[in-house]
């Protein structure tokens, strides 16, 4: 049997040994996700709306493929375990995609051959991969408070009771790279924005400074006592969101001199918009949907939404459904094809109209043709005498 040539070569770099992911996933969910609104909503966006789309089941008969209302493997999927839902299992495999760059799906078996029986989706931080001398996985370790699992891998066919789906990722051979990678800075920028102006309110809206004394003839420079007596004065009475507001009285010659730049000063608002924008545009997500003012390259939501669906969500379920067709329907038949019922999806409404107009006018196709086009059967024919 043939095999790649640079296969090994790609193995020698820790052959049977697990590799770690390349960047800290924890960081990426924790400061991306979980403390930045535009990744949040991001994410949510596209695996939220990957997971409402109902899935479709078709049996090959000859040339023809016919849908399945009824099957073992739609039942499966409808609940792929008793902690999910089938859409919430959708949305963890996309999510993971979304902040992790990989997403993997353990297939558990009744018995030895037959097809799953549960579907679990696993923590991506979790994971590691055992690279193989042909260049594929020879296994995958899951590690949980110090218990570890292993899975192994065909080293002919590829298989395993492990699906991993991953984005591309120029730089690594075993995982993908998350988009949340590609817009750190943008994600630090925001983040610190929010941070400075957090902090900022807390200090009762007040900009970095220095309170100066000016000593006089009657009075001569300030003692440490002193000093430390009036900065706790200060802090105490006139700092805090409380105290915002409050006139600030105090004896002796003073003058106050601001050390750092005022939010308007810095256009604060703008290099938010300007971060925010960035991260947006890393999930493909346009950035009038994360709720970004001044975004005027769609004439309204429908389009910006039709949009997300066409550049982003139907290309992530296109590969998704790819890889459950690899992995997780042929061990159902191989007479049998996954795929997304999209024209049950409302955002895409205005797609489906343009092509119900492209179709209606066009002279040139008979009317079974364009019901063939649509998906319809063809018109029943009748005799009259």
């Amino acid at each position: 049997m043939k095999a790649s040539k640079t296969g090994p070569i790609v193995a020698l770099s820790g052959l049977g040994q697990p590799q770690w992911t390349p960047r800290c996933y924890d960081k990426f969910a924790e400061e991306g996700y979980q403390q930045n609104v535009i990744v949040h909503r991001s994410v949510n966006e596209i695996s939220r709306g990957a997971a409402m789309v109902p899935l479709k089941l078709y049996k090959r008969q000859g040339q023809d493929q016919h849908p399945l209302e009824v099957h073992p493997l739609l039942e499966l999927l409808k609940r792929p375990n008793p902690n999910q839902t089938g859409s919430s299992f959708m949305e963890s495999i996309v999510a993971y995609m979304m902040i992790a760059g990989n997403s993997y799906v353990e297939a558990v078996k009744s018995e030895e051959g037959k097809p799953p029986s549960e579907l679990h989706v696993l923590r991506p931080d979790r994971m590691k991969v055992v690279p193989g001398a042909s260049g594929i996985p020879s296994g995958y370790t899951y590690s949980v408070n110090g218990s570890t699992t292993q899975f192994s891998v065909d080293g002919l066919s590829g298989q395993s009771d492990i699906l991993h789906m991953k984005n591309f990722n120029p730089l690594n051979d075993w995982y993908g790279m998350s988009p949340i990678e590609a817009a750190a800075f943008s994600i630090d920028q925001h983040n610190a924005a929010g941070a400075h102006n957090q902090a900022l309110l807390q200090n009762g809206a007040r900009p970095v400074g220095a309170l100066i004394y000016k000593p006089n003839e009657a009075h001569e420079t300030l003692s440490d006592e002193q000093r430390e007596l009036l900065k706790a004065q200060v802090e105490a009475s006139y700092t805090g969101t409380d105290n915002a507001g409050k006139v600030m009285v105090l004896e002796g010659d003073f003058a106050w001199t601001e050390m750092g730049l005022r939010p308007r000063d810095m256009d604060f608002i703008e290099g938010k918009n300007t971060s925010a924008r960035d991260i947006a545009q890393a999930f493909g997500v346009p950035p009038v949907l994360v709720g970004i003012p001044g975004d005027a390259t769609y004439s309204n939501m429908a389009e910006a939404r039709l949009a997300l669906w066409e550049q982003t969500i139907i290309p992530t379920l296109d590969r998704v459904c790819d890889a459950l067709n690899n992995w997780l329907v042929s061990s159902f038949g191989d007479d049998l094809k996954l795929t997304f019922d999209l024209d049950q999806v409302p955002a895409l409404a205005l797609r489906r109209q343009r092509v119900w107009d492209r179709i209606g006018n066009a002279d040139f196709l008979t009317v079974d043709e364009k019901r063939a086009i649509v998906g319809y059967s063809p018109l029943k024919s009748e005799s009259f005498e």
